[in-house]
């Protein structure tokens, strides 16, 4: 009887042993996985959910996170405002959940700032900057390159008319923090 309970618990004890062994592998695995994650993979898991953004160089931002691109994000606000943010213009983001996705697809993994800058142009959509170290900027996208857009200062209520431009800015997109259009 002595030697089957001696059995008993060193078989008990292999047990815990090789439970803990898996949990700790288990455990590392998934370490391993998670730092393979990135923000956008992150922000792809909340499409179509409500999340706040905190801006460098902008007030934060509260809407549905309707699209992520391969270096920027945009959001629509309750008040049917845009925000296109580049990612490295994020301080913070909250209420994202705790799924991730990544990209699918080879447009989806490839459209970016630079392409959703020049569709704007193309709208001719009065929109408002928000630029590192200064104020917004409001007025319409007329040109957008490899690194810059080209902005044709106006009042946001103003329609682009060469009358109503009063200066035209370059804007190196590594300075965009923030574009609002409505």
């Amino acid at each position: 009887m002595r030697w089957d309970a001696l059995f008993a618990d060193l078989e008990s004890q292999f047990e815990a042993l090789q439970d803990a062994e898996l949990y700790g592998e288990v455990a590392d695995r998934i370490r391993a996985e998670v730092g393979k994650i990135t923000v956008l993979d992150r922000l792809r898991g909340a499409v179509g959910t409500v999340i706040r953004i905190e801006v460098q160089d902008a007030e934060p931002v509260r809407g549905v996170l309707t699209r992520v691109g391969k270096d920027c994000l945009l959001l629509e606000t309750e008040w049917s405002e845009e925000w296109l943010v580049p990612v490295d213009a994020l301080v913070a983001v909250h209420r994202l959940g705790p799924w991730a996705k990544p990209a699918v697809g080879a447009v989806e993994g490839k459209l970016g700032l630079a392409h959703l800058l020049r569709g704007i142009a193309r709208d001719r959509s009065p929109v408002t900057l928000f630029c590192s170290g200064g104020g917004p900027v409001t007025g319409t996208v007329d040109r957008v390159g490899a690194d810059f857009l080209e902005l044709a200062e106006h009042p946001l209520d103003a329609p682009r008319r060469r009358t109503e431009v009063y200066n035209v800015r370059l804007v190196p997109t590594r300075a965009l923090r923030a574009l609002r259009r409505r």
